[in-house]
């Protein structure tokens, strides 16, 4: 009796040990099973805060479940960015990043308590920003070549605006100056609008900005396009020569978003994200909104963008360091 009792317990014992396996396996599958968080480190109303909307929307739908976008604005996106690297690596609280806040920040604020590379799990990258050269349409800048002449006749003369130090037309500026060997003046102002408002009154000859804050004036003619920064024309400027087109082939700035996780976020978490988030970049309605702010969708796997990010960190920690650049 006392063997058969014992032999019904460690039965019973197995049962649930295989019932709580099947559980845990079902609430692994169910991902998500509650809302899920989409950090901003930016203000409400600006491209990386569309951009999470879009695709959080098109995640609600997909999934069932709300997913709800949070801005958390303040010092460059470093404070949205340390809420995220310290979150739970469940898979419910993520954060639509930059270059800035992933590639840039690192080497302008030294004293960040998270590290962008270490303490992020990369799911993919979302969009790149098609940025532009400009200059007033009576100016004596036709071409880049015309540009780099006038800038080696006159080192520090030629003055270029940016949204603040370390901002990406202060980094896309930086880049230029090392790839053709010149020299400009770099005037920040307090914002973008700020920055392209000063290219148009004539305060600044240059501005190296992205194309849904100059296209209006360009297409209104109160702008002249040099070069779009990228290693493609933009569909919206087709016209318009890449600066390697230009004759700067060295030259390639790209500016962009992406997803990332807490690190440690389980892989099969990290998985279906990457697949989701692709084939929300497929949709037709995603795809014509991020054409009309300048956008390019994104795409590719994980480790692609891990690279990216590796690179990119490399790229600037370098170009930072040549050009001396300071944050605000």
């Amino acid at each position: 009796m006392k063997f058969a009792r014992r032999s019904i317990a460690k039965a019973a014992l197995a049962t649930l040990a295989l019932a709580s396996i099947g559980t845990a396996a079902l609430a692994q599958g169910a991902y998500p099973n509650k809302p899920v968080k989409i950090v901003v480190a930016f203000t409400p109303g600006g491209p990386t805060d569309v951009v999470a909307r879009l695709i959080g929307q098109k995640l609600t739908e997909k999934w069932g479940q709300q997913v709800v976008v949070e801005n958390k604005p303040g010092a460059a996106g470093v404070i949205g960015s340390e809420m995220v690297a310290k979150a739970p690596a469940d898979g419910y609280t993520l954060l639509m990043a930059t270059a800035g806040n992933l590639t840039v920040n690192q080497h302008l604020y030294p004293n960040m308590k998270f590290d962008p590379v270490k303490d992020f799990a990369p799911i993919m990258q979302t969009a790149a920003v098609d940025f532009v050269l400009v200059t007033q349409p009576t100016s004596a800048y036709k071409t880049v070549k015309d540009l780099i002449a006038a800038a080696k006749a006159k080192p520090d003369q030629i003055t270029t605006a940016t949204s603040g130090n370390g901002g990406a037309p202060h980094l896309a500026a930086a880049l230029f100056e090392h790839a053709a060997g010149v020299q400009l003046t770099t005037v920040p102002y307090k914002g973008t609008a700020d920055a392209v408002n000063a290219v148009l009154s004539g305060q600044t000859a240059l501005d190296f900005d992205a194309a849904s804050q100059v296209l209006p004036h360009i297409r209104a003619g109160k702008l002249r396009p040099l070069a779009v920064l990228g290693t493609k024309r933009s569909p919206l400027l087709p016209d318009v020569p890449t600066m390697a087109e230009a004759g700067l082939p060295s030259y390639s700035f790209s500016n962009w978003f992406g997803l990332v996780a807490p690190a440690g976020t389980p892989r099969e978490i990290l998985e279906k994200l990457q697949a989701d988030v692709a084939q929300a970049l497929q949709d037709a309605e995603v795809r014509t909104k991020f054409q009309t702010m300048g956008l390019q969708p994104g795409g590719g796997s994980s480790a692609q963008f891990a690279a990216l990010i590796q690179t990119d960190a490399a790229k600037w920690g370098v170009t930072i360091k040549q050009a001396n650049i300071k944050a605000d």
